[in-house]
């Protein structure tokens, strides 16, 4: 099992319900947060080493949510996720800190090798 835990944030609860299985399944432990508040909550509770955050939610953004965590926790890694075949939006997030983004579908072999690339270990 991997030595540091993932943050999955996404508005779409079965997604990363299912994803988060796929990646316990995989070594990863991962835990879920369906909007930009509870995100940063589970941040404050727990300090995972990566979180993988959609941009697109109701509330509070992903861009948003990402210049909390770049403010408030510099050492934690965000891949940014999107689903609306836009690279303009992973692009900014790159240049507000984000480590990587990946679109929508996943594949796992790539977030896994995106997710360890962030904690150090690709």
């Amino acid at each position: 099992m991997e030595d540091w835990t993932v943050l999955l944030v996404d508005d779409e609860v079965e997604f990363i319900s299912a994803l988060a299985e796929r990646l316990t399944f995989r070594g990863v432990k991962a835990r879920t947060a369906a909007n930009g508040e509870q995100a940063l909550a589970a941040i404050e509770e727990s300090h995972p080493r990566v979180v993988l955050l959609d941009l697109m939610m109701p509330g509070m953004s992903g861009l948003e949510v990402l210049q909390r965590i770049r403010k408030g926790y510099p050492d934690i890694q965000v891949i940014l996720l999107t689903g609306h075949g836009s690279t303009r939006e992973g692009m900014e997030g790159m240049r507000l800190g984000a480590f990587d983004y990946l679109m929508k579908p996943l594949n796992i072999d790539e977030l896994l090798d995106k997710l360890r690339g962030a904690v150090g270990l690709a």
